[in-house]
């Protein structure tokens, strides 16, 4: 009974004793390894083989107040791919120190990983080709899109259930093949965050076929992900995001990733 005792003792200390070393890993390595994904533009994606992107380009920013929290001078950022599917596994495991994604903030989500303060806010749409439905209602019956393993997922199916719609639903691995499919009329509508939605249309060279829905099935804050137990590294993280607020850092990002855009009234908020 002792042993087994002590064996449950230190299982339950070795994940806070693990994921609490973040800034003396910081210090011993001189390394913030920072996970970005490469499909979410324009919050996070992967060109030229460099990252861009509102979140990767916020991280970039951050790194300076980290390096003082950590008590160096010198920093080096190395940005990691990952996945949709893999992001939160590769943050609690400690093989990323930071994820600077599109992550919304979801309480399933906080048993797994820890989050900053809200670092952008934004909600789940629906692009169409130009001559499809008006509205969600206009879907019944349909093949309709999204992207697996996110919280997108979850809410079209919420909605489509809450409104009484029955509609088959289609997992894609990422968002220009879902997009793509859409173009080529496999699906009706394809579900994604509105920001990202509108700049695949955007920059799509059939821009003119396609429409995003103005209405949004839920508002989402969004947050820098890192491991569960670690207070020290949470709190400098933000501090660090505070100071850019102040300053007018993180409305420049938002502008320079997001040109033309205007933030909604809770963005402006934030800013």
């Amino acid at each position: 009974m002792k042993i087994f005792s002590a064996v449950l003792l230190a299982t339950l200390l070795l994940p806070a004793a693990i994921s609490a070393q973040t800034l003396e890993k910081m210090k011993e390595t001189g390394q913030l390894v920072v996970g970005f994904r490469e499909d979410a533009a324009p919050m996070s994606f992967l060109e030229n083989n460099q990252p861009k992107g509102f979140a990767p380009e916020l991280c970039f920013a951050l790194a300076p107040s980290l390096a003082v929290a950590a008590g160096i001078e010198d920093l080096n950022v190395v940005f990691e791919v990952v996945t949709a599917d893999n992001r939160f596994d590769k943050i609690a495991a400690g093989e990323v120190d930071l994820l600077c994604g599109a992550a919304s903030i979801t309480l399933s989500r906080r048993e797994i990983v820890d989050f900053s303060i809200p670092v952008f806010v934004d909600g789940t749409t629906v692009a169409l080709k130009k001559d499809g439905p008006v509205d969600f209602a206009g879907l019944a019956g349909k093949k309709v899109g999204v992207r697996g393993a996110t919280t997108t997922l979850e809410a079209l199916e919420n909605s489509l259930a809450s409104m009484g719609i029955e509609a088959e639903v289609i997992q894609f691995d990422d968002h220009p093949s879902g997009m793509a499919a859409l173009d080529a009329d496999v699906i009706t509508a394809y579900f994604a965050d509105q920001t990202i939605l509108m700049r695949m249309v955007l920059t799509s060279p059939n821009a003119d076929n396609f429409k995003v829905l103005d209405r949004v099935l839920t508002v989402e804050k969004q947050g820098l992900a890192m491991r569960r137990g670690d207070p020290d590294f949470r709190l400098a993280v933000d501090r660090g995001l505070s100071a850019l607020y102040q300053q007018g850092v993180v409305e420049e990002i938002f502008r320079e990733n997001l040109p033309g855009a205007q933030p909604g009234p809770a963005l402006e908020a934030m800013f």
